[in-house]
């Protein structure tokens, strides 16, 4: 075992990218079959009979039992995992208690629209939240401009703790039916995208906005920042090339992190603003308790959370390749 440990950690020295990527595939693996069995337990977890749930307690007990044929639930447990499994390996994500239709063509016309509003939301959020931040720390740094830092940190502060709903109904009230800038439901067009997108980026850009201006700061406060500043190089060069690279990695992190909550944050914003993606759809499939929904659901925003969050430590691995190595 020892002389194995040993082998490993030279073939890890001498390529680090190559068990970097490795050990990230491998922890994505593992946390795909977590998500996965998570799943598959969702529906018998839950009290009592998910399908005499949703189809009502005066539903016909041939209809229930018809219904739990069609599903597996009346056989064995493992055997309903192994159909589970096969079901998922050729694209099966099961059918609507509620209205009898397949999981996957629902996805197939909702999931579009969620990955749409949730990957502009994400870039707004990183396009905006760097540059604000870094600005922020240009003007504040070493205790300058304190009426500055207040107004940064208060506004802010305030954006972070507003719950995403609290945004989308301000949002529609200021901008949809008080000025009518944007429609304020529905899917078509451009400018509908422009409040749900909003809605999910505001919170998750001012904590990154905050994030990104102590990273730069303690840049700033480093001794090769000071030399450059010395020699009068110009603001442009200084910024761009001394501070932005070398604050992006600690700053991208948090930008990872704050991914699974604003896709969690699609199911209210959705809602609101009846856009027609997998989150509005999922909201009305808990209430009509309509369980193989929600568990495909669930399952397919975990394995998109997973998925981003592994390319995300590509990228970092990538800007920062000394992060390949610390690791080995």
């Amino acid at each position: 075992m020892s002389d194995m440990t040993a082998r490993l950690a030279v073939l890890a020295r001498r390529h680090p990218w190559s068990t970097f990527c490795c050990r990230r595939a491998v922890r994505l693996t593992v946390s795909l079959c977590a998500v996965l069995t998570g799943s598959f337990a969702m529906i018998h977890l839950i009290p009592g009979d998910p399908v005499r749930a949703a189809l009502g307690i005066d539903a016909a007990p041939g209809l229930v039992a018809a219904r739990r044929h069609q599903l597996g639930l009346d056989q064995p447990l493992v055997a309903q995992f192994r159909h589970y499994l096969s079901g998922l390996a050729h694209g099966d994500l099961g059918v609507s208690l509620v209205t009898g239709l397949p999981v996957a063509e629902l996805l197939r016309t909702r999931l579009p629209a969620t990955l749409e509003i949730a990957a502009l939301a994400f870039l707004c959020t990183v396009l905006v939240a760097f540059p604000a931040g870094l600005l922020a720390a240009i003007r504040t740094r070493d205790g300058r401009h304190p009426r500055s830092e207040l107004v940064f940190t208060a506004a802010t502060a305030a954006l972070t703790g507003l719950p995403d709903f609290v945004l989308a109904a301000g949002l529609t009230a200021g901008l949809a039916v008080g000025l009518e800038l944007f429609p304020i439901a529905g899917g078509t067009g451009a400018r509908s995208l422009v409040l749900p997108v909003l809605a999910l980026a505001l919170a998750p850009t001012a904590v990154l906005a905050r994030i990104v201006r102590v990273e730069a700061l303690k840049v700033l406060a480093e001794d090769y920042v000071r030399t450059a500043r010395a020699k009068r190089l110009p603001a442009v060069v200084l910024y761009l090339r001394h501070v932005a690279p070398n604050m992006l990695v600690g700053s991208l992190t948090i930008a990872g992190n704050l991914l699974p909550a604003l896709i969690a944050g699609t199911v209210l914003v959705e809602k609101v603003f009846a856009w027609p993606g997998v989150g509005s759809a999922l909201a009305q499939s808990v209430v009509a308790h309509d369980y193989p929904v929600v568990q495909a659901m669930a399952l397919v925003l975990g394995t998109v959370v997973l998925v981003a969050n592994f390319l995300v430590d590509l990228l970092l691995g990538l800007l920062d390749p000394r992060s390949t190595i610390r690791e080995m």
